[in-house]
């Protein structure tokens, strides 16, 4: 029988661990399932509601659809933003604007090293020479580090976005960090978002109108030519097309059947 209140999370958050990972494994299934075909709001209200304060959304500040979304549902939810340290100027004003006009709680998060220590330590331009070190250094570890406080948390990723992506879950479990997974515009398509954005006036990355469809770092982003996959700018040349920060079920990089996965 599927429960989505918080009294499932509060009875996950006094019980042993090992019970509470499989709760809470078992609660993303049933979330997915329930929730394939549901509308947003919807999905973000369950996940307010069935966590509360152990439930975040994490934003690259493409755009703040998935912010608007759920502050209109509960304002004062928890927001982490990854500064990197190698992010574009229009995306860190384009984080003072949400932050300026979302009820939100901003939590912005940073690596353990800054660009210098790291340039230091493995040499300058890691981003090029080894982009998943780099990445994992300045997304994936400061991310793991900043759920540590959360059983749930939300991203804005779609199936259309990429290959890649195609089989990600509206709710689904993350493996990688034991937690409850929400990509609850995972079923919109590129026109849903524009459609959102122009009806709600949402706050957008002013890159978006300028040739990049979807932003990273600065290093390692470029601009989309028409017709190309919009994430075909990200670490281009390199074969690179997650930064991993988006896992499977089996905490594997999300990716089309048939490939192999990351080693």
């Amino acid at each position: 029988m599927f429960v989505p209140t918080r009294a499932v999370a509060y009875a996950c958050g006094m019980a042993a661990p090992e019970y509470r990972r499989s709760a809470l494994r078992e609660l993303a299934a049933a979330a997915g399932q329930k929730f394939e075909s549901a509308p947003a709001e919807d999905v973000l209200r369950w996940a307010l509601e069935a966590f509360g304060d152990e439930f975040c959304l994490s934003a690259s500040m493409a755009d703040a659809v998935v912010i608007d979304l759920a502050t209109r549902i509960q304002p004062g939810v928890n927001v982490i933003f990854l500064d990197t340290g190698y992010h574009f100027s229009q995306t860190l004003e384009t984080k003072d604007r949400v932050s300026e006009r979302y009820p939100i709680r901003l939590h912005t998060i940073l690596p353990k090293q800054t660009v210098a220590e790291q340039d230091q330590m493995f040499g300058s331009r890691l981003h090029d020479r080894d982009p998943d070190a780099c990445c994992n250094l300045r997304k994936v570890e400061p991310l793991r580090r900043s759920l540590a406080a959360y059983v749930a948390w939300a991203s804005g990723i779609r199936r259309d976005e990429a290959d890649s992506r195609r089989r990600v879950g509206v709710v689904e479990w993350d493996a990688n960090r034991h937690m409850v997974k929400v990509n609850p515009i995972a079923t919109w398509t590129q026109d849903d978002v524009d459609r959102y954005i122009a009806e709600y006036d949402v706050v957008v990355n002013p890159l978006l109108a300028q040739g990049y469809p979807s932003i990273g770092c600065e290093p390692c982003t470029r601009k989309v030519a028409g017709g190309e996959d919009p994430r075909s700018g990200r670490w281009a040349g390199s074969g690179k097309t997650e930064c991993g920060l988006h896992v499977d079920s089996s905490g594997r990089l999300v990716r089309s059947s048939g490939e192999s996965p990351a080693t």
